[in-house]
């Protein structure tokens, strides 16, 4: 049986809902508790039982958000593999055994679960990307947290390759490839900016490239981890998670406005866009520099090498297509990302953004 809990209050409810009546917060799922079990019968040469005794779950520490393989998290989850980890969360794929299906779980260190701020970011991205459902993103199935105390997020797992990654085997891509990741990706994150998301750390590592018909070669791209994403319209209690004195997002793709700290909107995930497209051409990037801080100011005084300097075998509309996405004043970019996935063809695919439109409507 299961319970919605409020993170605040700590009040519970009932599994159907979402929302605190009383302050508002994101409810997370979490096991109801029981009471004690029976102890099992001794087990041993004598007992003449083969059952294997599950030990108690360990105090949440570090060892255990780092060791999960072959444990069943939270009674739901049986833990098959390490996918990753990174400076906040462990990331495991693991079998739904309810379901039997495969999925991705990404675990909150418990070094950063005292960490008021940090566990406020996880709760945001689940209550964020909950509300995403669009092919070319990936979405949120379920927060959770477990009985003893570690917080989770539930994603489809995918099966393919990141960006990031066929960058380094195969070098760069070729134009009628990149141009298709290019607008898989405008699409994703134009869903996610109608919904007033803005990615915020948008970079070849965060878009994976998923294999899905056996007789078909086109890829579907789908952007990953919005765990930096923020609402457009920004409230105080959101502002005062960046006021951490860590600089959110990847230093070589952000935005000269993300970097001088100021307000962002769709228009930054665009120039990021723009960086990951010319490196997913050239195989470099197009500003210069010894180290990240050198690199940031480029963006901020000077301008991007030009993408027919490294290729020239690439058409001119791509070029300026790129070109513009990196503007420095986003108000010389591109509006929306639509509108930059109908100029990455040229004048000859005037009608383009008319056609995804009515896709999408």
């Amino acid at each position: 049986m299961t319970e919605r809990r409020c993170p605040k209050c700590g009040t519970a409810y009932a599994d159907t809902a979402r929302f605190c009546p009383r302050d508002g917060s994101l409810l997370v799922e979490a096991q109801s508790k029981r009471p004690p079990a029976s102890p099992p019968p001794p087990t041993g040469p004598s007992s003449g039982s083969t059952a294997v005794r599950t030990p108690p779950p360990s105090k949440p520490g570090l060892d255990r958000a780092a060791s999960l393989l072959g444990q069943v998290l939270d009674g739901r989850y049986q833990v098959q593999k390490k996918l990753g980890e990174g400076g906040m969360s462990y990331v495991y794929l693991a079998r739904e055994v309810a379901t039997g299906h495969d999925v991705a779980i990404k675990v909150l260190s418990p070094k950063l679960a005292t960490d008021r701020s940090s566990v406020e970011r996880l709760r945001r991205e689940a209550g964020l990307a909950m509300r995403l459902d669009h092919p070319n993103v990936c979405r949120i199935l379920r927060l959770g947290e477990s009985e003893d105390g570690l917080i989770y997020l539930v994603m489809p797992f995918l099966k393919g390759e990141l960006l990031s990654d066929r960058e380094v085997k195969a070098g760069p891509m070729r134009l009628a490839d990149g141009i298709d990741v290019l607008e898989q990706v405008c699409l994703g994150l134009h869903h996610a900016h109608e919904v007033q998301i803005v990615h915020r750390d948008l970079k070849p590592e965060n878009i994976m490239l998923v294999s899905e018909d056996r007789g078909s070669s086109r890829e579907r791209a789908v952007v990953m981890d919005f765990g930096l994403a923020k609402e457009r319209r920004a409230d105080p209690a959101i502002a005062k998670l960046t006021a951490t004195g860590i600089i959110l997002g990847t230093p070589e793709f952000m935005s000269p406005e993300q970097i001088r700290g100021r307000p962002l909107d769709a228009r930054s995930d665009i120039y990021a866009l723009g960086i990951v497209g010319f490196e997913m051409f050239t195989g470099k990037l197009p500003f210069q520099g010894r180290n990240a801080q050198e690199m940031m100011i480029a963006r901020l005084r000077g301008r991007p090498q030009k993408l027919r300097e490294l290729r020239a075998d690439l058409p001119e509309a791509l070029e300026g297509a790129l070109a513009r996405a990196m503007e420095t004043n986003p108000d010389a970019r591109y509006n929306t990302a639509l509108e930059f996935a109908e100029a990455l063809h040229g004048p000859q695919r005037s009608g383009f953004l008319s056609k995804i439109k009515e896709k999408l409507t």
